[in-house]
């Protein structure tokens, strides 16, 4: 088995990722665990995190740092956040969530990690949840609703800095059944540059995600 380090927390296991376990010993969605050296990998699988099938697929711009503090906007049940904790170990991951039920599996996930941050609320709505989260670092959104590059552009507006990345997960199917994904892909694209927004780097996340798209954000100066 071949492993080696490929960002902070992050490592190449043969054609497979892993981020080093914040919580030795304790699995978030039955991912295998692998030891290396004084550490304990979890594999980091691609069919159930875009992030994951991101870096996968080539992804380039790798704004997690040690001491990151990210917004998290969608985090359903916790499996890319979780990942984002075992990297992100000084920093805080604000997860935002709307539905309770996916909520009730996420705290169960974050009550071991401090550094992850439950909030129940609507990533529509970013006002609601304005007293509860700081400026970021990163802003990562995967939210598969019609609306999902609007709400992306206005959490941006209320969380970033000057030097915030951004990070949109698009799902084409949940924006318009009946318009080609390619073409709704370069609607959205020229939606955050009227946002303000810089697209500075794309990625399909086929065969891992049909019909999905990453793109990575700067602010427009």
């Amino acid at each position: 088995m071949r492993i080696n380090k490929i960002g902070e927390n992050v490592y190449q296991v043969d054609n497979n990722i892993a981020t080093v376990n914040l919580t030795p010993g304790v699995q978030v969605y039955q991912e295998k665990l692998l030891e290396y050296e004084d550490k304990e990998l979890r594999l980091w699988n691609p069919r159930r995190s875009k992030l994951a099938a991101s870096i996968i697929k080539g992804l380039h711009t790798f704004p997690f740092k040690k001491d990151s503090k990210v917004l998290y906007l969608g985090a359903s049940a916790g499996t890319t956040p979780s990942h984002i904790s075992d990297i992100c170990t000084e920093g805080r991951i604000y997860s935002v969530e709307f539905s309770p039920t996916m909520m009730r599996d996420f705290l169960d996930v974050s009550a071991l990690r401090e550094n992850l941050l439950p909030i129940l609320d609507d990533a529509t709505r970013p006002t609601n949840y304005q007293h509860l989260v700081e400026k970021v670092d990163v802003i990562y959104s995967d939210v598969a609703q019609a609306t999902q590059t609007k709400l992306f552009l206005d959490n941006f507006k209320l969380f970033s800095k000057e030097d915030t990345i951004g990070i949109l997960m698009i799902k084409a199917r949940s924006i318009d059944v009946t318009m080609k994904p390619n073409d709704i892909f370069r609607q959205e694209k020229k939606n955050l540059k009227e946002g303000g927004l810089k697209v500075i780097e794309e990625i399909k996340l086929d065969p891992y995600e049909k019909d999905h798209i990453a793109f990575i954000c700067e602010k427009s100066f």
